[in-house]
Protein backbone atom coordinates (compact mmCIF):
# COMPACT_ATOMS: atom_id res chain seq x y z
CA UNK A 1 0.00 0.00 0.00
CA UNK A 2 1.40 3.42 -0.95
CA UNK A 3 2.10 6.20 1.52
CA UNK A 4 1.09 9.66 0.35
CA UNK A 5 2.27 12.98 1.69
CA UNK A 6 -0.21 15.83 1.90
CA UNK A 7 1.93 18.89 1.22
CA UNK A 8 1.17 22.59 1.40
CA UNK A 9 3.35 25.19 -0.30
CA UNK A 10 2.41 28.63 0.99
CA UNK A 11 3.45 32.19 0.35
CA UNK A 12 5.32 33.69 3.29
CA UNK A 13 6.83 37.12 3.74
CA UNK A 14 5.82 40.32 2.00
CA UNK A 15 7.08 42.62 -0.72
CA UNK A 16 10.41 41.64 -2.24
CA UNK A 17 10.93 39.00 0.45
CA UNK A 18 7.78 37.07 -0.45
CA UNK A 19 8.62 33.43 -1.23
CA UNK A 20 7.15 29.92 -1.06
CA UNK A 21 7.78 27.41 1.75
CA UNK A 22 6.62 23.81 1.81
CA UNK A 23 5.55 21.65 4.73
CA UNK A 24 4.02 18.20 5.09
CA UNK A 25 0.56 18.31 6.65
CA UNK A 26 0.29 14.56 7.24
CA UNK A 27 0.78 11.15 5.65
CA UNK A 28 -2.02 8.96 4.29
CA UNK A 29 -1.77 5.26 3.52
CA UNK A 30 -4.00 3.95 0.78
CA UNK A 31 -4.90 4.89 -2.75
CA UNK A 32 -4.23 8.22 -4.43
CA UNK A 33 -7.99 8.90 -4.50
CA UNK A 34 -8.19 8.40 -0.71
CA UNK A 35 -5.27 10.81 -0.25
CA UNK A 36 -6.95 13.40 -2.50
CA UNK A 37 -10.17 13.08 -0.49
CA UNK A 38 -8.24 13.66 2.74
CA UNK A 39 -6.51 16.67 1.16
CA UNK A 40 -9.93 18.09 0.23
CA UNK A 41 -10.86 17.96 3.92
CA UNK A 42 -7.67 19.84 4.83
CA UNK A 43 -8.62 22.65 2.41
CA UNK A 44 -11.86 23.22 4.32
CA UNK A 45 -10.02 23.61 7.65
CA UNK A 46 -7.05 25.62 6.36
CA UNK A 47 -6.70 29.31 7.23
CA UNK A 48 -3.66 30.96 5.65
CA UNK A 49 -1.55 33.33 7.72
CA UNK A 50 -1.53 35.94 4.94
CA UNK A 51 -3.30 38.09 4.05
CA UNK A 52 -4.59 39.28 7.39
CA UNK A 53 -7.63 40.92 5.75
CA UNK A 54 -8.72 38.66 2.89
CA UNK A 55 -10.96 40.25 0.27
CA UNK A 56 -11.50 37.24 -1.99
CA UNK A 57 -10.66 33.54 -1.77
CA UNK A 58 -10.67 31.02 -4.64
CA UNK A 59 -9.94 27.27 -4.63
CA UNK A 60 -8.89 25.58 -7.89
CA UNK A 61 -8.57 21.82 -8.44
CA UNK A 62 -5.36 20.71 -10.16
CA UNK A 63 -4.16 17.31 -11.34
CA UNK A 64 -2.29 16.68 -8.07
CA UNK A 65 -4.38 18.66 -5.58
CA UNK A 66 -5.68 22.19 -5.09
CA UNK A 67 -4.58 25.80 -5.40
CA UNK A 68 -5.92 28.39 -2.95
CA UNK A 69 -5.60 32.01 -4.12
CA UNK A 70 -6.43 34.71 -1.59
CA UNK A 71 -6.59 38.37 -2.60
CA UNK A 72 -5.70 40.77 0.17
CA UNK A 73 -5.99 44.53 0.41
CA UNK A 74 -2.60 45.07 -1.26
CA UNK A 75 -1.24 41.69 -2.37
CA UNK A 76 -2.33 38.24 -3.50
CA UNK A 77 -1.16 35.14 -1.64
CA UNK A 78 -1.40 31.53 -2.69
CA UNK A 79 -1.21 28.08 -1.13
CA UNK A 80 -0.71 24.96 -3.24
CA UNK A 81 -1.95 21.69 -1.77
CA UNK A 82 -0.39 18.62 -3.37
CA UNK A 83 -0.64 14.85 -3.00
CA UNK A 84 2.73 13.16 -3.56
CA UNK A 85 3.77 9.54 -3.10
CA UNK A 86 6.43 9.04 -0.44
CA UNK A 87 9.38 7.30 -2.09
CA UNK A 88 12.06 7.62 0.60
CA UNK A 89 12.18 8.98 4.16
CA UNK A 90 15.55 9.21 5.89
CA UNK A 91 13.88 9.60 9.30
CA UNK A 92 11.23 6.91 8.92
CA UNK A 93 10.71 4.66 11.95
CA UNK A 94 12.15 1.18 11.65
CA UNK A 95 9.61 -1.36 10.43
CA UNK A 96 8.14 -3.67 13.03
CA UNK A 97 10.05 -6.95 13.15
CA UNK A 98 8.24 -9.87 11.62
CA UNK A 99 7.13 -12.35 14.28
CA UNK A 100 8.94 -15.66 14.21
CA UNK A 101 6.63 -18.63 13.78
CA UNK A 102 6.11 -20.66 16.91
CA UNK A 103 6.35 -24.38 16.22
CA UNK A 104 3.27 -26.40 17.11
CA UNK A 105 3.61 -29.70 18.97
CA UNK A 106 2.86 -31.56 15.73
CA UNK A 107 5.84 -29.81 14.05
CA UNK A 108 8.27 -30.64 16.86
CA UNK A 109 10.72 -33.34 16.00
CA UNK A 110 11.35 -36.14 18.50
CA UNK A 111 14.24 -35.14 20.71
CA UNK A 112 15.01 -34.25 24.28
CA UNK A 113 12.24 -34.27 26.82
CA UNK A 114 9.94 -31.27 27.04
CA UNK A 115 10.79 -28.67 29.70
CA UNK A 116 9.25 -29.19 33.10
CA UNK A 117 6.21 -27.22 34.22
CA UNK A 118 8.21 -25.12 36.71
CA UNK A 119 9.96 -23.17 33.94
CA UNK A 120 8.02 -20.05 32.99
CA UNK A 121 7.82 -18.78 29.43
CA UNK A 122 10.03 -15.80 28.61
CA UNK A 123 8.22 -12.50 29.10
CA UNK A 124 7.27 -10.83 25.86
CA UNK A 125 7.72 -7.33 27.32
CA UNK A 126 5.20 -4.56 27.80
CA UNK A 127 3.48 -3.11 24.80
CA UNK A 128 4.21 0.53 24.13
CA UNK A 129 1.53 2.95 22.91
CA UNK A 130 2.80 4.76 19.82
CA UNK A 131 1.62 7.59 17.59
CA UNK A 132 0.98 6.85 13.90
CA UNK A 133 4.57 7.80 12.99
CA UNK A 134 6.01 5.26 15.45
CA UNK A 135 7.07 7.68 18.21
CA UNK A 136 6.17 6.43 21.71
CA UNK A 137 3.37 8.37 23.44
CA UNK A 138 5.21 8.16 26.78
CA UNK A 139 9.01 8.67 26.66
CA UNK A 140 11.04 5.72 27.97
CA UNK A 141 12.87 7.92 30.48
CA UNK A 142 9.67 9.22 32.14
CA UNK A 143 9.30 7.80 35.62
CA UNK A 144 12.84 6.34 35.90
CA UNK A 145 14.33 6.79 39.36
CA UNK A 146 17.95 6.17 38.34
CA UNK A 147 18.20 9.44 36.42
CA UNK A 148 19.26 12.75 38.01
Amino acid sequence: MATWGLIVEMTVGTGERKHMEASVLTHVEGSREEALAELGEWIGRYTPEHPRSPKRSRIFRTADGFLLVVDGAWQTFSSRFTVAELVKDSAAPAPDPQPTPVPTPEDAAPGPAAPSEDTAPAPSGPTVDRYADGVPVKPAWLGRTDLP
